[in-house]
């Protein structure tokens, strides 16, 4: 196979793929390619007008993807590269590019179009090889190429249509389809690369890698041969000179393939010089990598308290209001040291957080993540989040040995930790809901349409700790009716939740306690972040009240965040997990653990959706 000869050459270099696509993995792993994985930030929002074709939009992103990755791990990460891969692929048609889809009903405009009818699939990719560096700036060879692939959709009905789209699979996929799974029904046939169609063209990417080292080793074959007839020449003149002939030794030229270490080697070497690097074998590149990675997780504390404390400052507010300022600007605004504040600037930079210009007056700016995240008075604002975690996470987690040694909230009696009851304290309670709001506000959209719930009239949100999803529910279903069931002090604080434009006329208060008191009646029940907090014997009796109050057909809600079966990922949510032994006596599930947990209270259908977002989603209904 066309690919076996160059990967032998790729042992022990470090081969970066800059997407995050699960296929694109897939692909490269099920040919043996060795790689790791880190997305790209570029922000895919280049003006198509301007590009000529569709696959010379798709080849330009792929390659800024790809230069974009080289170049952070190479000055943020000090991790640099040999090869980095970039991909993005669209669905052409008419002419119109049709990339992921916003919404269902932009899915539903998407695959409309596509019905009865042939469109194109291109993908773009660039292979980054990064040669070295001049000046802390990373040189790079750059090859780009693309693949077109035709593929035909029968003509397709409105039911088929809206059974795809409410399955969830369209949203993340460049036209809304994927084609390896349930979008495979939608196809009558594919003209060329199939595995193009599912998001990386392997055929011709093994060509091009063949291409590429076969070039660079005829460009080495050359200087080795310029290179020989310059050591004769040498040896000539230094037998005239009378010097003897054990002084010198010719090295073993090397050729410089994809698979050479970059070195500017020379092909004669004095026997007492020592070489300027030792060989990289692929052992020796391993232990590297695990040592960085270990590295890397000791660290991760130190990276979490930065952004805790550039919060805490509001580094990242007066950094929104000015185009650039310098460290002693920013210090005097905030009231800090100069030397201080400049080096939790410089940390924040390595972090991705903040910008800052080259040259003899440097200046900090807020990164596009910063500017949308991390202001406090911005729409998006997760400040809230982050300051619950600094405030009551960070300190449960100091003390995680003992609670590991001595069972759950054993911590609760050391100094710093605050392993409370949540609804007996509160100010921490008041810092949760800010935290979810903070939380749900963004990624509220994508919970109330992973499932459609237009079919429900009337909806009761139990229990949860912030009102905003019933809020969120409210705007996304305009028949739908609300009612927020909850403890007289959290309905208060509720409302400082609510939006100014909010339309309160479907929602309505009721208090009570979801253990004790009766549930109101309801075609939707709401489970939002619940579940997880509350022992077995309390999620039982909750999920057997809410059984019996159910009517056939009803149907029940729930936002938490979903283990793997396997509980290997995802990691933030093992993470979460670890924190709720110290600060309650819950815990996070499995996907499996949720559908036989709801199973035995009655529901069924149940179906799991993980958003690629904080939180995922649970609807089951009930028999």
């Amino acid at each position: 196979m066309v690919l076996n000869a160059v990967i032998s050459k790729l042992a022990g270099k470090r081969v970066v793929l800059a997407s995050a696509s699960p296929r694109r993995r897939e692909i490269l792993n099920n040919v043996g390619l060795r790689f790791e994985v880190v997305p790209s930030w570029f922000k895919e929002t280049l003006d198509k007008s301007i590009f000529k074709t569709p696959y010379g939009y798709a080849k330009e992103t792929a390659k800024e993807k790809a230069l974009e990755v080289a170049t952070r791990m190479h000055l943020k990460h000090f991790k640099t590269p040999d090869i980095v891969i970039g991909a993005d692929t669209v669905v052409c048609i008419h002419g119109d590019i049709l990339e992921k889809p916003a919404n269902k009903q932009d899915a539903y405009n998407m695959l409309s179009r596509l019905s009865n009818e042939e469109h194109s699939v291109f993908t773009g990719v660039a292979i980054v090889q990064c040669i070295g560096k001049t000046s802390n700036q990373l040189e790079t060879n750059v090859t780009l190429f693309h693949e077109e692939t035709k593929v035909k959709f029968s003509e397709l009905s409105e039911e088929l249509l809206w059974e795809y789209i409410h399955s969830g699979e369209p949203m993340d996929k460049a036209g809304g389809y994927g084609i390896q799974a349930l979008g495979g029904m939608l196809v009558e046939y594919v003209h060329g690369d199939f595995l193009n169609v599912v998001g990386f063209p392997l055929n011709h990417f093994c060509k091009k890698l063949a291409e590429i080292n076969s070039s660079l080793e005829s460009q080495s074959t050359a200087s080795n041969a310029t290179s020989s007839g310059s050591v004769n020449q040498d040896k000539r003149m230094d037998a005239e000179k009378g010097l003897k002939s054990d002084q010198t030794a010719p090295m073993e030229a090397k050729p410089k393939g994809l698979g050479a270490t970059p070195q500017n080697a020379t092909t004669e070497a004095r026997v007492s010089e020592v070489p300027d690097s030792l060989p990289r074998t692929s052992g020796h590149v391993e232990m590297n990598e695990g040592l960085l990675k270990l590295a890397d997780l000791v660290d991760g504390f130190k990276a979490s308290k930065v952004l805790f404390t550039a919060t805490k400052l509001k580094v990242f507010d007066v950094l929104s209001t000015h185009d650039g300022l310098e460290a002693s600007d920013i210090a005097q605004r905030l009231k800090t040291t100069v030397n201080g504040t400049e080096r939790l600037l410089d940390a924040c930079v390595s972090l991705g957080l903040v910008d800052k210009t080259p040259g003899t007056s440097q200046f900090y700016k807020n990164t596009k993540l910063a500017n949308m995240f991390l202001v406090s008075d911005t729409a998006n604002s997760v400040c809230d989040y982050i300051s619950y975690n600094n405030d009551h996470i960070w300190p449960l987690f100091t003390h995680l040995d003992l609670a590991v040694k001595e069972g759950p909230n054993q911590c609760a009696s050391t100094p710093g930790a605050k392993a409370t009851d949540l609804y007996q304290n509160s100010e921490q309670m008041l810092s949760r809901m800010s935290a979810i709001n903070s939380i749900i506000k963004v990624v509220g959209n994508d919970i109330v349409w992973a499932f459609d719930l237009s079919s429900f009239k009337t909806a009761c949100d139990l229990g949860g700790v912030s009102g905003v999803l019933a809020y969120e529910m409210a705007n996304a279903y305009q028949d739908m009716v609300l009612t927020l069931f909850n403890l007289p002090p959290l309905l208060e604080n509720f409302k400082r939740f609510q939006r100014q434009s909010q339309n309160m006329s479907r929602i309505s208060f009721q208090e009570g306690n979801i253990f004790t008191d009766d549930i109101p009646q309801a075609e939707l029940y709401i489970l939002g972040h619940v579940l997880h907090y509350w022992k077995e014997d309390k999620i039982d009796l909750l999920l057997s009240k809410l059984s019996h109050r159910c009517k056939p057909g009803c149907g029940l809600l729930l936002t938490e965040i979903v283990l793997y079966d396997r509980k290997t990922k995802p990691c933030r949510a093992l993470l979460q997990n670890l924190g709720l032994m110290m600060e309650s006596e819950g815990k996070e599930r499995s996907g499996s653990e949720y559908r036989k947990l709801l199973h035995n209270h009655g529901f069924t259908n149940v179906h799991i959706k993980h958003t690629g977002t904080i939180l995922d989603v649970i609807f089951c209904t009930k028999q």
